[in-house]
């Protein structure tokens, strides 16, 4: 599997207040599966999962995938060097506080830190203004994806 970036769990949700999969759950269903015309949605209600980050990806090993982008999970992906990630910052002293506990590899910092940022790096790690500079952060997936191969 390739990059790995932290996806929020409790930023988004399908099964909202008031949807059918919401009611679902509500009703006691612990797996929803939702199909529609162009794509399936399944929801897993569990609480154990949410706290080991190898478990969230072992339920995906089997999709084929060239990378998963994660948001949130800091507690569980800052320590590990197997994770490739993209850090987010809004303020100089919290981009100092998340690379104090954070391993690399580390390929980019992007959020409201690198907007009014003139540098194009810091150290090392290159600063991308998103979305502006979208093309430039793929161009280093690419390359983190060819030096994995």
């Amino acid at each position: 599997m390739g990059a790995i970036k932290h996806i929020h769990h409790e930023s988004f949700s399908i099964d909202r207040e008031g949807t059918n999969t919401w009611r679902y759950a509500q009703a006691g269903a612990k797996l929803i599966v939702g199909i529609s015309p162009h794509e399936v949605d399944i929801i897993k209600k569990t609480e154990r999962e949410l706290k080991d980050l190898d478990k969230i990806i072992g339920l995906l090993q089997h999709e084929q995938l060239d990378a998963l982008f994660i948001e949130g999970f800091h507690t569980l992906a800052a320590k590990r060097p197997d994770i490739i990630k993209i850090v987010t910052a809004k303020e100089k002293d919290d981009l100092e506080r998340t690379l104090q506990t954070t391993v690399g590899p580390i390929l980019a910092i992007t959020g409201v830190y690198t907007k009014n940022n003139p540098e194009s790096s810091y150290g090392d790690i290159p600063l991308v203004k998103l979305p502006q500079e979208g093309i430039k952060l793929i161009g280093l997936l690419k390359k983190e994806f060819r030096e994995e191969q």
